[in-house]
């Protein structure tokens, strides 16, 4: 049944006659459900009393309004649907019965249409706000504003629509902060309300009745103003909770009457988009109106989908309307871009929706490719003719434009045309033609470039408007200023302007705004009508031209009204970055902005379209270099992991387009450094860096070696010659500054790192680029930046950003004077203004919204100041890392700040501070120590070089005094570089002295002359053969020094330890004295490999033979490798001998070139040695290698009878017969050599040419020495033992230590020698002299060989021993400090002589036994012993008779090597000691705490009571001790100054008596005993509490106290995590606080809430709440943890691990919600600890780490570590969390099992949801490190120490604060 309309016409108002006359025909469909009974009918009236309305059966009373152009036009829809008649009908009965309505639903304009439609059929006034978190209640009663000088109270919306009988139509009630809307409770219930200005409204039937008893001039007197009975409000709001929003306060709930209106039917919906859209079919429009009201179900609501805006489809069907041929999926896309907004589950979702209803592409649906032109139109202004190609065809439509010429072009020189650009500029035309757009696009792809395009195309003037986070809708749409004669106006902001004007409006980041800021624009957006804060309304064109005609008014009359048109060709285009799905913060795309805009998402460029796009904006650019480095970046982009991804942000188009720019201008530089730079690689997360130097790596970009090189060489000067600067290889003309004073002028020392940066800089900023500057405090940035304006001649602006920095003061500071405000330009607008350079200091500092405008100012190079003006600039920032400088650059910096400061305190210091910078990047400590500190030091030690180094750093470090583990681990560090922190001037422990025997002529060594001992050898000289060269890895390894007198002053110097296996055999060290640095070569025979170093230096390389000795080839089964360095040329060789094999090997350490010499006859690998043969009836060769630094070596054979001399670099070998069969061979000179027989002992000297390679032959003779007994008088000789000398020196002793030395004056060639029996002989005469030469001797009491010093039990583990085959005689001479130093075991020590009786010796691998003849004394220096031993013991025991193998260093000093590998340096000469304290004594500089008054040193001998306040003394008389009076000096027990065992100092202002520091220290030791039983009492009490045994608690601090530092370490990291959250904000609109700049001229006015104070932010309601992280712990507890423990303690690691996780997130449950799981050859999921069961003490922890241990000693064998992860990975992702993780605890054993690297990479990675790791504890040889190379960048990592894992899960938490960043 049809209902009609019945239009009865009045005489008079005209508006409702039109009304009507649009209603005319208006077709009403019923509507579903009871209410649809009874079809509504709208009639108008005609009566004597008026026109009536009526809907249905509800009849209205038309009033004239008095202000007719208030009354809403032009929003009747035709045909009118039956849902919206039903809806004015429901309001005209309230409106009747006089109740306020609130209609609820969805976001949209229906509600804002509805409330409007009914104002136009009743003729209603309406007053119209949107509220928003910025309405305050001034903005809704009355407003203060100032007229000539006065301050008035004008009537805001409220007041006016109460007093005039208007409509009040409040939209977005849940945006309003709570404390604002109940200002208008009394307004809605009893129709009252008290202004500020003193008037007070009164409800209409109230009033009237006072008016009957009253004169009307009395009540206004009483300020008494009536209500209009008429007046109503009608609120549109969301539903929260299920959007977001603050809920309706219950007593403003209770005053509305409200309706649900959700969207029209289907049906009415059905009818209007055929309406709108008759060209288009129409199953085609059904299915997308059904794909749209399923997707606003209830169902698909619940799965967290958005809700479709079906508002929006009409404007998708006129698109269709137009361009037919379009798909269907593509325009929906634009109206809900679901890929952008919804996770997979979601998409898929939607997906299936459209495939239902057959939405989706189908092959034959045309695609937009490009724009094929733009033609005006003559009649009509501001409309064209738009030709898009679709497909193949063309489709012409018209589309408004802007109010510029149209020049219809191909392409702007700075804009470069894709494919792909040019189908989005298409679309984006096709959008425009209804709607305003919103552009979606990642940071740098080239958004604002693109809408600069689109406006040029379309003729559009640009307005841009950033916007950022506390950005306000006053800042939006007016603000207000003062006039000249300082009343208060509005003035429009740029939106506004560009509404009236016809712009084209860039919203530049609306994902940053709060959403409730932008609904301010619902209105104009929907609607296109605006109501500003002045009482200005900007209507649509049309219906001001209809209002025009309906009240026949000029525009000037409307103007005055305050009534304005909005230019038809105003357009809005929103730029923003994508939302970040299923993040609580960035998820900003929802319902409601959905409604506001057509979407387009720029998708990121093809490899083809970007590398088109980089070519020609960069023509010069190297092609090669362009393919590498989008490669690359399209690697990054595609990757999966969220840590990459964040990392390709960075390399954005613009980014590469900055890169290839400098590329075009500066070809030599290399790709590395531009992407580090542009990655800002030096500050990422140890994690992300990672993963980009392994995703460079695999895209071939790497450090040149000419990068490396040019770091080496680099040494960067910087001139200015004749008016050009040069930095570098830069150069650049001197500026000629008007304002000279602004020039900065700092002390600046160059250093090559620095100027690196500033070549770096100069070279950006001649590219016009920005700079940004990044680096940790204090490494020198500022200094860096004044110096580089000083050096251009530039003036400079300084800004300093802080956490209150914000917009406004970034721009201008507003200040009143006379009344009127001024603005002050800020430095950044002085400095845009006279050209001058900006220098922004602490830019991380400031709020993100701050440095957000920065950007654009930067970017697009325009910015709008609060006060209407413009600035306009060049393009973005290019990122200069700033680092620490590295050592070298440091030490000559320091060196310039510290001329006085010794070298060796300045190397400490920088290499210390080097390590602990090395901690806090690796986030062991967390703050980064940088060179301003050391420069502070250093400044410190120059002007007072007394005051010791160890005070000074104390300047640096006592801020961490406090913090127990930060405080160890810089001692430590300290001490390990030879700062004595915490050192007394009084620790010294040198080893203690005894005598020496006396020194006594035991014979004469006589040559005598008979033919029969002097023997011509015969020689043969032959080329040597070399076979070769191999060549073998040379590997690093970092060479960790420890100077070992951090504490305390001892012999140590310093001790490291190479990389050496357990079971590996030190068997050899000798040294090389250089200029600068020793080296040292340490050979090793299991197996054989040699390491070389040099000391000072930080690298060992090692060089692994195994592949030329392999393990038990030719039978010799314990080889032994002597080694020899070798001098210039061949300085960096040395050569290898293996004594039973006589294989000669010649090493080079720089290329690793190993080749074989064959010297005369090649050895015939010993034969197979059987375990029955006799083992020592080998032959064994010896190297004799005193001359080795002259390329010259002696090797001969045990028991043999002959020399081979070979001459490495002359490739010649000489073979020497003797007569004699040789023991042992000594070379005392180049020409002399002494030799001595087997078995007799007896000596010969070998005489020779001084050059080995002139002829030899005939010239060798051989002398025999007779050994003379000295005569004891009586005709008695002593008879002799012919000893062989272990050790004779090849230098002969300076007199004047010879003279020392025998106690005379003495001046001979001497040699200094020692055996077994002696500490030291001295042979006078010897070499040189062929007269009998005088022995002198100091002997032992007892030999060192002599069967009973060696104890049985070290027989025992030494094997059996003979005596003499031992092949090491550690024994060395030191000429110079006249010592002869050799290591002995702990039986050949007295030990009962160094150490009391009460003191256990040390474990030591010997002593060095230091004869001084000087002192005539020997020292027993102990060596610590070895970490571990290798379990050979009987080839350990034949290389020496100790633990340690020694060679001299230096002048005075000794290297020893334990069998541990431990390396450590000793000093052993007495100059060299004193010289060392003296230095050591300086550092720590003279005694800490010297008060600063005149003291007087006394002891008073009594002792301390009770702590006590004292007696005051009322006249303030000087005490002096006594033990009564407070304020005293050098009292005990009461406070003063000065004394010892008062509570507190006390200062009464006397001179000080000090009680002397010994005094003070002596605590007694009852009081040390009870501060001892207090706290075991505690810990006992505490046990019992928790019912834990103390074995038990011993097991468990055993666990707990290795990991106590990490523990700590976590919960830091975790305290910083919380305290991100807790950053306080500014709160504004507050009554009290501090002043808003903002809000000056609401407090010139007189307002109240002005200020703004900073507290805790609500968070927003409705948003989503904050979750917990969630964590699983999957721990391998499989019987291979159990087995291998032994090997490498994975078992104890992974407990330790656990152990920390317990304890550390220990109270963080809140914050993180863990589990710990365990997998096995049991199963998968084996519960250790349940989430909602966390252990609260240690009992509970041990007996967790208990189950672990016994499960993997008796479950059963094999794996299940990929069920686990998979399992694990699938329960996490089930929970609701803030971020989920899982950590996997496995050892590398997968293999094994047969798992591939692959499938587990596949399944570490299986949800993107979950941030899955693995964590490597237990590894045999190198599988962990193998697996970790192929499993994804930073998804792996080893720890081989449970050290490591605190660092590794820091790494963890912190990667995904980037990916979410």
């Amino acid at each position: 049944m049809q209902s009609r309309l019945l239009l009865l016409p009045a005489g008079g108002g005209t508006a409702a006659v039109a009304a009507l006359r649009r209603l005319s025909n208006i077709a009403l469909k019923p509507l579903s459900g009871a209410r649809a009974l009874v079809p509504v009918r709208v009639r108008r009236l005609e009566t004597a009393a008026g026109d009536i309305i009526s809907i249905g059966d509800v009849q209205f009373k038309l009033k004239q309004p008095k202000n007719p152009e208030l009354v809403p036009l032009k929003h009747m829809l035709e045909p009118l649907p039956q849902a919206l008649a039903q809806h004015l009908r429901w309001i005209m009965q309230k409106d009747l019965l006089g109740q306020d309505v609130f209609l609820i639903g969805p976001p949209g304009p229906l509600r804002r249409s509805i409330a409007m439609q009914y104002l136009e059929l009743t003729k209603r006034e309406v007053e119209y706000m949107a509220l928003s978190r910025d309405t305050t209640e001034t903005d809704l009663k009355q407003r203060r504003e100032i007229r000539a000088g006065t301050a008035l109270y004008l009537d805001q919306c409220a007041v006016r629509a109460a007093t005039e009988g208007r409509i009040l139509v409040l939209e977005g009630l849940e945006k309003a902060e709570r404390n604002v809307l109940p200002v208008l409770n009394n307004l809605l219930e009893n129709r009252e309300m008290q202004l500020e200005d003193g008037r007070f409204l009164m409800s209409a039937d109230r009033y009237d009745k006072l008016l009957k008893e009253h004169t009307k001039e009395e009540l206004d007197a009483w300020k008494i103003v009536r209500v209009s009975e008429d007046f109503r409000v009608i609120a549109l709001g969301l539903p929260v909770p299920k959007y977001p929003g603050n809920p309706l306060d219950p007593p403003l709930r209770s005053r509305f009457q409200a309706r649900d209106i959700y969207s029209l039917p289907f049906k009415d919906q059905l009818a209007l988009l055929y309406a709108v859209g008759p060209n288009v079919p129409s199953e085609r429009v059904s299915q997308i109106l059904s794909f749209a009201t399923t997707l606003c179900s209830q169902e698909s609501t619940t799965l967290g989908l958005p809700e479709f805006p079906a508002d929006n489809l009409a404007a998708l069907i006129k698109i269709m309307d137009a361009i037919p041929m379009l798909s269907a999926q593509q325009l929906l896309h634009r109206l809900y871009p679901y890929d952008l907004i919804l996770g997979k589950e979601g998409r898929t979702g939607v997906e299936d929706v459209l495939k239902t209803f057959e939405l989706l592409d189908s092959s034959s649906s045309l695609t937009t490719k490009a724009v094929l032109g733009i033609k005006e139109i003559s009649e009509q202004a501001s409309q064209a003719i738009a030709t898009l190609q679709i497909g193949d065809k063309e489709v012409a439509f018209q589309i408004p434009v802007g109010t510029k010429r149209l020049k219809f072009h191909n392409g702007s020189p700075n804009f470069v045309r894709t494919s792909s650009h040019d189908r989005l500029l298409a679309e984006m035309i096709q959008s425009h033609m209804v709607k305003d757009l919103c552009l979606i696009g990642g940071k740098g792809c080239g958004k604002t470039v693109i809408a600069k395009e689109f406006a040029d195309l379309l003729a559009y003037r640009i307005e841009p408007i950033t916007l950022y986070q506390d950005m306000t809708a006053r800042d939006l749409l007016q603000q207000r200023y003062t006039l000249p004669n300082s009343d208060t106006a509005w003035r429009h902001a740029p939106l506004v302007t560009a509404a009236l004007e016809g712009k084209l409006v860039v919203l530049d980041g609306i994902h940053r705004v709060n959403p409730g800021t932008l609904a301010v624009l619902q209105r104009l957006i929907h609607d296109r009508e605006l109501t500003l804060y002045d009482g200005s309304r900007l209507l649509r064109a049309d219906r001001y031209e209809e209002l025009k005609n309906v009240l026949s008014l000029s525009d000037e009359d409307l103007q005055k009204r305050l009534i304005y048109p909005i230019h038809p060709s105003f357009r809005i285009l929103a730029l923003a970055e994508p939302p970040v799905v299923g993040s609580s913060t960035q998820q900003w795309l929802g319902s409601e902005l959905l409604t506001m805009f057509l979407f387009h998402s720029i998708r990121p460029l093809a490899l083809k379209e970007e590398a088109e796009v980089l070519r020609k904006i960069t023509p010069h650019v190297p092609k090669e270099a362009v393919a590498q480095l989008l490669r690359f970046t399209h690697k990054l982009r595609q990757a999966s992991d969220p840590t990459v991804q964040s990392l390709a942000s960075s390399l954005s188009t613009r980014q590469l387009l900055r890169i290839c720019n400098r590329f075009s201008h500066y070809p030599e530089e290399s790709l590395y450094h531009a992407v580090n730079k542009a990655c800002l690689s030096r500050f990422l997360p140890n994690l992300a860096r990672s993963a980009l130097q392994k995703n460079l790596k695999d895209s071939g970009i790497e450090a040149t070696s000419d990068d490396v090189e040019h770091q080496k060489e680099a040494d960067i000067r910087c001139e200015i010659k004749s008016g050009i600067l040069t930095i570098g290889r830069v150069s650049v003309p001197l500026y000629n500054p008007d304002e000279k004073m602004k020039v900065p002028d700092v002390l600046f020392y160059e250093n090559t790192q620095h100027m690196e940066v500033m070549e770096d800089m100069l070279k950006d900023f001649l590219l016009g680029e920005h700079l940004l500057l990044v680096g940790n405090q204090g490494v020198g940035k500022n200094k860096i930046v004044d110096h580089f304006l000083h050096l251009l001649n530039r003036p400079r602006e300084y800004l300093q950003l802080h956490r209150d920095t914000t917009v406004q003061s970034l721009t201008l500071q507003p200040s009143v004077q006379q009344g009127v405000i001024t603005y002050e330009d800020s430095p950044l607008v002085k400095a845009v203004k006279l050209g001058h350079i900006l220098v922004i200091d602490e830019a991380d500092k400031a709020p993100t919204n701050v440095t957000c405008i920065l950007k654009t100012l930067v970017e697009s190079g325009e910015m709008i100041l609060s006060d209407g003006r413009r600035i306009v600039v060049g393009d973005i920032f290019s990122c200069n890392a700033v680092d620490n400088p590295k050592p070298r650059s440091e030490l000559a910096m320091l060196r310039q700040y510290g001329p006085d400061v010794p070298e060796s305190v300045l190397q400490k210091l920088v290499s210390a501070f080097g390590e602990l910078r090395n901690m806090a990047d690796q986030g062991i400590i967390t703050y980064p120590y940088s060179t301003r500190e050391v420069v502070n030091i250093v400044k410190h030690l120059q002007k007072f070089p007394t005051e010791g180094l160890a005070n000074v750093v104390r300047n640096v470090f006592d801020f961490d005094s406090y913090n127990g583990e930060m405080r160890e681990i810089l001692i430590n560090t300290l001490h390990k570089h030879g700062i004595p922190i915490g050192a007394k001037p009084t620790n010294v422990q040198l080893a203690k002295e005894l005598p020496l025997p006396d020194c006594k002529l035991t014979s004469h060594w006589t040559f005598n002359q008979p033919e029969s001992t002097r023997w011509k050898l015969p020689i043969k000289t032959q080329q040597t053969d070399v076979k070769g060269p191999v060549y073998l890895k040379v590997q690093g390894y970092p060479l960790e020094r420890h100077e070992s007198r951090g504490f305390s002053f001892t012999e140590h110097q310093a001790h490291w330890r190479i990389p050496l296996h357990e079971v590996n055999i030190v068997c050899d060290v000798a040294t090389v004295k250089g200029e600068a640095k020793d080296s040292i070569f340490i050979a090793t025979c299991n197996p054989v490999s040699l390491y070389s170093m040099t000391t000072p230096g930080n690298t060992i390389h090692c060089v692994d033979l195994y592949d030329i000795f392999p393990r038990n080839s030719g039978g010799f089964w314990q080889p032994f490798v002597t080694v020899a360095p070798l001098g210039q040329p061949l300085h960096d060789q040395v050569v290898l001998h293996e004594e039973q094999s006589n294989v000669i090997l010649l090493l080079n350490l720089t290329n690793g070139a190993v080749s074989r010499i064959i010297s005369g006859e090649e050895q015939q690998a010993p034969k197979k040695a059987y375990w029955w043969a006799n083992r020592d009836d080998r032959n064994i060769y010896k190297m004799c290698r005193e001359f080795s630094h002259k390329n010259w070596l002696v090797f001969y054979k045990k028991q043999g009878t002959s020399l081979d001399v070979l001459d490495v670099l002359e490739g010649r070998s000489h073979s020497i017969t003797l007569p004699i069969e040789v023991n042992s061979v000594h070379l005392v000179a180049e020409d002399r050599w002494l030799l001595v027989e087997r078995k007799t002992n007896k000596k010969f000297l070998l005489t020779k040419p001084m050059s080995v390679g002139s002829d030899l032959s005939g010239t060798c003779q051989l002398h025999m020495i007779h050994e003379e007994p000295v005569s004891m008088g009586f005709g008695n000789t002593a008879a002799l033992e012919l000893s062989s000398p272990d050790m004779v020196s090849k230098e002969e002793l300076p007199s004047e230590n010879l003279s020392v030395a025998l106690g005379q004056k003495i001046v001979s060639p001497n040699r200094i020698l020692s055996d077994e029996n002696s500490y030291a002989t001295i042979v006078v005469g010897f070499p040189d002299l062929l007269s009998p030469s005088e022995v002198y001797t100091w002997k032992r009491k007892a030999s060192l060989d002599s069967a009973g010093a060696i104890s049985p039990k070290s027989r025992f583990f030494r094997g059996s021993s003979e005596s003499g085959s031992v092949k090491q005689s550690n024994c060395i001479t030191l000429t110079g400090a006249n010592q002869v130093i050799r290591a002995v075991a702990a039986e050949d020590v007295p030990i009962s002589e160094i150490y009391p009786k009460d003191v256990k010796p040390p474990n030591t691998a010997g002593f060095l036994e230091v004869t001084d003849l000087n002192s005539k004394r020997i020292k027993y220096i102990p060596i610590p012993s070895a970490l571990i031993i290798s379990p050979y013991t009987q080839w350990l025991s034949k290389i020496s008779d100790t633990d340690v193998l020694i060679a001299p260093i230096g002048a005075g000093g000794v290297v020893t090597v334990d069998m541990g590998g431990h390396v450590r340096l000793w000093e052993t000469g007495f100059d060299h000691l004193q010289r060392s304290l003296l230095e050591w004594r300086t550092m720590i500089g003279q005694e800490d705490g010297r008060p600063l008054q005149i003291t007087v040193e006394r002891d008073s001998g009594l002792d301390v009571t009770a702590p006590k306040h004292g007696r005051i003394d009322v006249d303030n008389a000087p005490h002096v001790g006594g033990n009564t009076w407070a304020g005293g000096t050098g009292g005990r027990d009461t406070a003063g100054l000065g004394g010892k065992g008062g509570p507190y100092r006390l200062d009464a202002g006397h001179k000080v008596y000090q009680v002397s520091q010994a005094e003070k220290d002596a605590v007694p030791e009852e009081v040390k005993r009870a501060a001892r039983a207090m706290a075991e009492k505690a810990f006992k009490e505490r046990l019992k509490e928790i019912h834990m045994s103390e074995y038990d608690a011993a097991t468990y601090e055993r666990f707990s106290g290795a990991i106590r530092q990490q523990v700590q370490s976590i919960r830091v990291i975790l305290d910083s995590l919380q305290a991100k959250g807790k950053e306080r904000q500014w709160l504004r609109h507050q009554s009290i606080g501090e002043l808003d700049d903002t809000k000056i001229i609401d407090g010139l006015t007189g307002e109240k809430a002005i200020y703004k104070r900073r507290g805790e932010l609500e968070p927003e309601l409705g948003s989503p709440q904050q979750k917990p992280k969630r964590l699983r712990l999957l721990v391998d507890v499989s019987g291979s943890m159990y087995r291998f423990n032994g090997l490498d303690g994975r078992l104890e690691r992974s407990m330790e691990s656990v152990c920390m996780v317990l304890e550390a997130f220990e109270n963080y449950e809140h914050k993180f919600k863990y589990d710990i799981v365990g997998h096995s050859g049991d199963g998968f999921n084996i519960e250790l600890v349940r989430s909602d069961k966390i252990p609260r003490n240690n009992k509970e922890r041990l007996q967790i780490m208990k189950t672990m241990h016994a499960h993997s000693q008796f479950c059963m064998s094999g794996d299940h570590t990929l069920e686990g992860t998979e399992h694990a990975i699938q329960e996490v992702a089930k929970e609701e969390a803030d971020e989920r993780f899982v950590i996997v605890l496995s050892d590398a054993n997968l293999e094994r099992y047969g798992i591939s690297p692959a499938r587990f990479t596949q399944v570490l990675t299986c949800n993107p949801q979950v941030n899955a790791f693995a964590i490597f504890i237990g590894s045999l040889g190198d599988q962990a490190e193998r697996l970790q190379q192929i499993l994804p960048a930073g998804r792996s990592f080893v720890a081989m120490d449970a050290k490591q894992i605190p660092q590794i899960l820091q790494q963890i938490f912190t990667s995904t604060m980037l990916s979410t960043a």
